[in-house]
């Protein structure tokens, strides 16, 4: 018993410090259809419109935005250009966590016809959010994940870590 306690211990261990010193990073310029941003963390929407402006995606999705922001308040808190609001980006408003993203996101795209799509969040949520996007989405659908560095905290990182344990965990008794 203590051998499989000691076991456990040691990969919750190395599987920790692998999720902390190995973050993913920012994509290159790869282009795709759309552009996904779950709400929640700084420079995940600035990033996103970097690239919807750059020209690398036709179209951005917001997943998680708060009911009572409107569209006109969006486009001037992050000084969205009108042409790029109009035709280009939609706001989700169903989105309550990281699993509610990924079937939003989901949605957006089977109605949108979209193949591939780039997944803008923070380093430290990426791996999560894209499982689950990953789950929701059907295998043939390219996911370029883009990364925002960040600076999280040591609590950040320990509830994500354990965040991205239950939900593959989740995966894998959903079969």
């Amino acid at each position: 018993m203590r051998w499989l306690l000691a076991t456990v211990l040691f990969a919750w261990i190395v599987g920790f410090l692998g999720f902390v010193l190995f973050l993913p990073g920012p994509a290159g310029n790869e282009h795709t259809d759309a552009i996904v941003v779950p709400t929640g963390g700084l420079g995940r929407i600035d990033r996103g419109l970097r690239e919807l402006e750059r020209g690398n995606a036709k179209a951005m999705l917001v997943t998680g935005v708060d009911r009572e922001v409107k569209p006109k308040e969006f486009e001037v808190e992050y000084k969205v250009p009108e042409r790029l609001m109009g035709c280009c980006i939609s706001l989700g408003f169903i989105a309550r966590n990281t699993r509610g993203n990924a079937e939003e996101a989901a949605g957006w795209m089977r109605a949108k016809r979209f193949t591939s799509l780039r997944l803008v969040t923070t380093d430290w949520h990426m791996r999560r959010a894209a499982l689950e996007l990953r789950a929701a989405l059907p295998p043939d659908v390219k996911i370029v994940e883009d990364a925002v560095p960040s600076k999280p905290s040591p609590r950040i990182l320990f509830l994500e870590y354990h965040k991205l344990i239950a939900s593959f965990a989740a995966k894998i008794v959903q079969g």
